[in-house]
């Protein structure tokens, strides 16, 4: 009986495309289901995520998995006969995970602030950001992935974003100064899961400026 695989999803989202990523690593066919998350959510999200009602939820053999570093993880766990994602050590497992945590936390909670605020309301929040993202970049050093000579967790974990570095200058007013992510970045694209699913720039920003209008802050 083969495995039956949904991905409930929003284009842009970063945390979907972590799980796209990790689906195509391994190889896994699934079923896409794009959600419209500016107007209703489907009925079926509601249903396989009612504590969160947020994407990604992955649907496996009807069975959901809730929360992108989860997902991630799980596909590994089940499909482990394919290239690991994870790290065997259990040291490195734990740095890997830790460091996705920091980017959703560090990364993406401090970015949202500025591209969701008012212009010039977050000068603090944007050096705490470029701040984190220096710091990422030193936790790379002169390695060409995250994960070593591998392309792992990790990197699953903080490519999305790479494309969202745009929007936050521009919105923000900034400058995101990381040479080694910008040559990490280029590395991962050259990488058909990664060049497949990451999202366009300047469609980022247009949907940037569009929830931006929406909430009231432009």
């Amino acid at each position: 009986m083969s495995d039956e695989v949904v991905l409930l999803d929003f284009n842009l989202s970063m945390f979907g495309i972590r799980v796209r990523i990790a689906l195509a690593e391994k190889g896994i066919k699934y079923e896409h289901k794009e959600e419209d998350l500016v107007n209703t959510k489907s009925a079926l999200l509601l249903q396989m995520n009612p504590i969160h009602k947020k994407i990604p939820v992955l649907i496996h053999n009807g069975k959901p998995i809730c929360e992108s570093l989860i997902i991630v993880e799980y596909i590994d766990e089940v499909w482990k006969d394919k290239t690991p994602l994870l790290p065997t050590d259990p040291y490195q497992r734990a740095q890997a995970r830790f460091w996705a945590d920091f980017v959703d936390k560090k990364v993406h909670e401090v970015a949202k602030k500025i591209w969701t605020g008012k212009v010039g309301e977050h000068e603090k929040d944007k050096e705490e950001l470029i701040v984190n993202l220096k710091q990422l970049e030193e936790v790379l050093g002169d390695k060409p992935y995250f994960g070593g000579d591998t392309f792992g967790f990790l990197d699953v974990a903080f490519i999305p974003f790479h494309k969202w570095f745009y929007s936050y200058e521009t919105v923000g007013e900034l400058k995101v100064d990381c040479p080694k992510l910008n040559a990490w970045a280029k590395r991962c694209l050259q990488r058909e899961s990664v060049s497949k699913y990451l999202s366009d720039e300047k469609e980022v920003y247009e949907f940037v400026l569009s929830y931006r209008k929406k909430i009231g802050v432009d």
